[in-house]
């Protein structure tokens, strides 16, 4: 009987907040982040169009565990919207479908936010990740056809109008899981009657994690250099943030060695003291500032649903 193989890589863990680059894929960037810090697993919170920047928070090693609560958080982006066309990928990949010579003013857009902000109605972008039948809407867009993609509830928190020209406007928006920005560049240019795509877009926030967290990858490629195998990783791991740090907005529970151990075990604790929460659908617990479970409360207990081994 052969022997389990040996996964590859260090068991690092944590989250490492890239200011994803320009023209550079969210899968080409997680291998590359994996690579530098020879991690044996790595994944991503919410993919990036290769034509957006900034924030993409890249989970290692157990982190990779918390993805689905920083999936869940709410983001922050600054777009561009360029007027008078109209394009199959609603960003500047596609090619021109519609197009016009009108022009909004800003009192014209500004008129028109309300209509999406709060809970609202999108229907994806043609090119988007969404399935129908069983296949990615991209590809079967690719393929040349046109699919109808059911509208489905996004929630847009915030809606701003930054800045506005003859023929373009920037704007910010702080939505819910599942906003497409590409889908409100092309509805904002056919309610205002002059069509419109993405021509810049950046992400900045991805709730729990904000911009001072970020890191360029020109920063972390420029380590590199360094010869020395465990200086250079030592260099790079100083980046990395710590796995509960996902978790900032579940009720947290600090914990003792033993209970850690009870708990790593798979084992509930009892909890005591008149600041222990009562219950709690989930909550997670920390021992010396690191991430030992995520589990529920209830019963003067902690149970726990998914371990850490710190």
């Amino acid at each position: 009987m052969s022997k389990p193989r040996k996964p590859k890589g260090r068991p690092v863990s944590g989250w490492l907040i890239l200011d994803k680059p320009f023209d550079f894929g969210s899968t080409e960037a997680v291998a590359k982040i994996k690579w530098l810090l020879k991690a044996q697993k790595a994944g991503h919170a919410g993919t990036l169009d290769p034509l957006a920047s900034g924030m993409l928070p890249i989970a290692l090693g157990d982190a990779t565990k918390t993805v689905p609560y920083v999936m869940d958080g709410r983001k922050i982006y600054e777009f561009t919207v360029t007027w008078g066309e109209e394009r199959t990928t609603d960003d500047l990949e596609g090619e021109v479908t519609q197009s016009s010579g009108k022009r909004p003013t800003a009192e014209e857009i500004k008129a028109i936010l309300g209509d999406y902000t709060g809970t609202i109605q999108q229907i994806p972008p043609q090119f988007s990740a969404i399935k129908i039948d069983g296949e990615r809407a991209y590809d079967l867009a690719r393929e040349g056809e046109t699919v109808e993609i059911p509208s489905r509830e996004v929630e847009i928190h915030r809606l701003t109008l930054i800045a506005s020209d003859e023929n373009t406007a920037r704007f910010e928006v702080e939505c819910g899981k599942g906003t497409y920005v590409r889908a409100l560049a092309r509805d904002f240019g056919r309610q205002l009657g002059c069509y419109g795509h993405i021509s810049a877009l950046r992400r900045t926030f991805v709730a729990p994690f904000g911009e001072d967290d970020m890191v360029p990858l020109a920063d972390l490629v420029a380590l590199e250099k360094i010869e020395d195998e465990a200086e250079r990783l030592a260099a790079l791991d100083a980046f990395l943030i710590d796995t509960g740090e996902a978790l900032s907005n579940l009720p947290q529970i600090i914990i003792n060695d033993d209970q850690a151990h009870r708990l790593r075990m798979g084992n509930p604790i009892i909890l005591r003291g008149r600041d222990a929460p009562v219950s709690a659908d989930e909550a997670y617990a920390t021992a010396r500032g690191k991430l030992v479970a995520i589990g529920e409360i209830g019963g003067g207990e902690f149970r726990p649903k998914r371990v850490f081994q710190g």
